[in-house]
């Protein structure tokens, strides 16, 4: 038991994904895991362990924000043992050759947050992805036809911006969509030697203004759980 999940040692499985929305994670274990158990519900943070395709894998909500994903990646790497994370969530596209809905694969994360600027003594850190993940799921979303787009990413650190044309310079040097999570992600993973990928739905089109609803954000985005579920168990 860590201090922000109930479960006890062995109750989480290595494999685990990463919803940002705990009633995600509640949706993606009763659609998609046998036998499925809650392991926790400390501060409504639902995650839950159950078993896919003969693996056992484990559904963890992580809150909204760099520090948020940064509490509980940590925990689940140091306190549970976990080996390989996958964020599964939404983002907003900042390319105009990106759909709604289209699946992206984040090769790396720049960010406009001070974590790693503060961690690092004003040095800059560049937080990648796993290459056996992000190969994995490369190659799975080609195997069954998904529309993936892979590469760099912006983690912000705001969701409102006073600066309504913030993302265009990380537009103009070839970022692909905008979220909130990814690169805590990827910090905590490369310092506790753990595999981590983030596999994001594009929810919301910055340039084309196109959005999705919360229910549709939380209940169908597919596509995404299964890349992200068949890239896990089949390393």
């Amino acid at each position: 038991m860590s201090i922000h999940l109930a479960a006890k040692p062995g109750d989480i499985a290595e494999l685990v994904l990463l919803p940002g929305d705990p009633m995600r994670a509640k949706f993606i274990s009763e659609k998609y895991l046998e036998n499925a158990v809650c392991h926790n519900q400390v501060r409504g943070m639902l995650g839950f362990t159950g078993m896919y395709r003969g693996k056992r894998v484990s559904i963890q909500g992580s809150g909204m924000g760099m520090p948020s994903m940064t509490i509980y990646s940590t925990e689940l790497a140091v306190e549970y043992n976990v080996k390989t994370m996958i964020r599964i969530g939404t983002c907003g596209a900042i390319q105009e050759n990106i759909k709604i809905r289209d699946i992206i694969i984040a090769q790396g994360a720049s960010t406009d947050s001070n974590i790693n600027s503060i961690r690092f003594n004003g040095m800059s850190f560049a937080p990648l992805a796993n290459y056996e993940l992000l190969a994995k799921a490369v190659e799975t979303a080609k195997k069954t036809g998904f529309t993936a787009h892979t590469g760099n990413i912006l983690t912000s650190d705001t969701f409102y911006d006073d600066d309504p044309d913030f993302w265009k310079i990380w537009a103009r040097y070839g970022a692909l969509a905008i979220e909130m999570e990814t690169a805590a992600l990827y910090t905590v993973a490369a310092k506790n030697k753990v595999k981590a990928l983030a596999i994001l739905t594009v929810s919301d089109h910055i340039v084309s203004k196109q959005k999705t609803t919360s229910e549709e954000r939380e209940t169908s985005f597919g596509k995404m759980v299964e890349l992200a579920l068949d890239t896990i168990i089949n390393l």
